[in-house]
Formats: C-alpha cells, sequence, structure tokens
C-alpha cells in the first residue's frame, strides 16, 4: 500500500470543515453581497463540465483518465482538468446570461450534445 500523502491529518480536518459548511447558505449569501454590489451571480448546473470537451463538446467520462488530466477522446484536446471545468462553466455562465437579457429560453442542459458544425473553437 502506498503511503500516505504529507499532513493527512490537518487535510482530514480541513476537509471536515468545509463539509460542514453550509452550501446553500454561502450561495445566499455570494448572490446577496454580489448584488448589494451591483452584481450578479448566475448558478450553472455543475454536471459534466469536467467531462465535457470545451473544443468539440463531446462528452464522456473517458475524457477524465486521472483527477488532474482532461484528454478529449473524440478530438485529443488535453488540459488541466480544472481549466477545462472553468471554460464550460464560464461558457454556461455567459450562455444563461445572453438568453436572460435576450429573453430566449436555455435549451435543456442535461444530456444535449453540441453539433458538430456549432462547435465553439476550441482554447489553447
Amino acid at each position: 500500500m502506498d503511503a500516505p500523502g504529507r499532513n493527512v491529518r490537518a487535510k482530514s480536518g480541513l476537509n471536515k470543515s468545509i463539509l460542514d459548511q453550509g452550501w446553500f447558505e454561502f450561495r445566499r449569501q455570494l448572490g446577496y453581497k454580489l448584488a448589494w454590489n451591483g452584481g450578479r451571480l448566475i448558478a450553472v448546473p455543475p454536471r459534466n463540465t469536467s467531462r465535457t470537451c470545451p473544443c468539440c463538446g463531446h462528452v464522456s467520462a473517458d475524457n477524465r483518465q486521472t483527477q488532474a488530466r482532461f484528454a478529449c477522446v473524440e478530438c485529443g484536446f488535453e488540459e488541466n482538468a480544472d481549466v477545462v471545468g472553468a471554460i464550460n462553466v464560464l461558457r454556461a455562465g455567459h450562455a444563461r446570461f445572453a438568453c436572460e437579457v435576450s429573453g430566449a429560453t436555455m435549451p435543456p442542459a442535461a444530456g444535449t450534445h453540441r453539433s458538430d458544425s456549432g462547435a465553439a473553437p476550441c482554447y489553447p
């Protein structure tokens, strides 16, 4: 068996304190503070944000072979998984905001795929 990493006991305490927090309350407070200062919180569903390729839109669990690395099995795009998730969350937020401003309705988020012709440009 592999030896655990450094500061395991300290990290377990941190993990426990993070899990004990009320995430709804955090989100509510964040939205309140943003509104107070003229900002806006746009919540997006996190589902598949780290499994979706930002280049071709392919969604697969196989795109995440490790926790830290993303490699699309369709187009071969590779990037840090956190960066891929951030790109996808940003795009989803922009899409939600654009639909709210224009009055359009959002297409269903879960289980949908972009067509090949409508794929967004790839971020290097």
